[in-house]
């Protein structure tokens, strides 16, 4: 009777100390965590956040190694037939004919398997069908159709990027579009201080997998595409890019765990917002702008739309305005954001 006691004594005490060690081991996570700043970053697809974490790599770590560098350069010619294909099929929605040498093989075209090696074959096709002014047009005529606004930059590029030693410069990484799934982080330091980004997939199946990275984010970073005013999802082609930015942001407000979270809003695509207002205003999303075709005008009623939706007494909304591929624009933008993180900390 008194061994089984003593045994089992023992065994309570081997067990508490366990659970302390565990807790021990928590604490310390928690600590490192919490000294830590984290900018979780927020969007929805095509917004342009993984541009960011590609330039943060870029400035803050060792760039791309060799093995990164040949996945991307197995996804940009991938993304050459696949942008092709979307081109063919626009002309065709659009009710526009190649020319005649050319309809033969695009009809031909659109039976490539994108996933396929590049033969000599495909190239004198892509070179071909880039040069039809149709195709050309298409591209100009893009808002109506998924078609990234890089696909021109790779096309013009198609010389370069067929060359057997071909090996993606930083542009070219900084201007491929791939989806993000799941999460990726991206660890680096500033002046002796550990930072971490934190991107996440932003098309709608994507979201449900933020949720568990939001209790420690020192800020969010809320990366809006303000030239999306007049497009559409892709996951769906009834609902305007911009309702569902400013809707999600919204609903990510809202949220009890940042009650007390500062947001950056970062407004990218400013090129090409710039470009397009010149043409097409956000009338055709917002029923009540009356700015015209002035990027000013316009530029202050987006920034009203968000803050009026983030900003609360307990938070602050700082709006950021830059175009993710510019390497010079992104680097201002990182200077400021890091200098307002450090300086909400002190």
């Amino acid at each position: 009777m008194g061994n089984k006691q003593g045994k089992k004594k023992k065994e309570l005490k081997k067990q508490k100390e366990k659970n302390q060690r565990i807790e021990q081991m928590m604490q310390l996570e928690q600590n490192d965590l919490l000294s830590e700043i984290m900018l979780l970053v927020l969007g929805t697809g095509d917004s342009g956040k993984s541009t960011f974490v590609k330039q943060a790599q870029l400035l803050y770590k060792n760039g791309f190694s060799e093995k990164e560098r040949d996945r991307f350069k197995k996804a940009i010619r991938k993304n050459l037939i696949l942008h092709l294909k979307l081109l063919i099929r626009g002309s065709y929605d659009f009710g526009l004919e190649l020319k005649r040498s050319n309809e033969r093989l695009a009809r031909k075209f659109l039976d490539i398997d994108e996933r396929s090696k590049l033969t000599e074959k495909t190239i004198s096709s892509v070179r071909k069908l880039w040069k039809d002014p149709i195709i050309k047009d298409v591209f100009e005529k893009r808002v109506s159709l998924q078609i990234p606004d890089t696909a021109n930059y790779f096309l013009d590029s198609l010389e370069r990027i067929v060359d057997n030693d071909y090996l993606p410069n930083n542009q070219d990484i900084i201007n491929c579009r791939i989806p993000t799934t799941g999460i990726n982080e991206l660890q680096f330091q500033v002046d002796g201080n550990p930072w971490r980004i934190v991107d996440v997939g932003g098309q709608r199946s994507e979201r449900r997998k933020w949720i568990h990275h939001f209790k420690h984010a020192t800020i969010v970073l809320f990366v809006v595409a303000i030239s999306e005013y007049d497009q559409y999802l892709f996951e769906d082609q009834n609902i305007n890019r911009m309702f569902e930015s400013l809707e999600l942001f919204h609903n990510i407000a809202k949220k009890g765990t940042f009650v007390k979270t500062d947001f950056i809003l970062i407004f990218n695509k400013m090129d090409l917002f710039k470009k397009k207002i010149k043409t097409s205003t956000p009338k055709k999303c917002f029923k009540d702008y009356k700015g015209g075709h002035h990027a000013s005008a316009a530029k202050e009623f987006i920034t009203r739309k968000f803050l009026k939706v983030g900003k609360t007494k307990k938070r602050k909304v700082y709006p950021m305005y830059t175009s993710a591929t510019n390497n010079l624009t992104i680097q201002n933008t990182f200077d400021k954001i890091i200098s307002n993180v450090v300086e909400n900390l002190m």
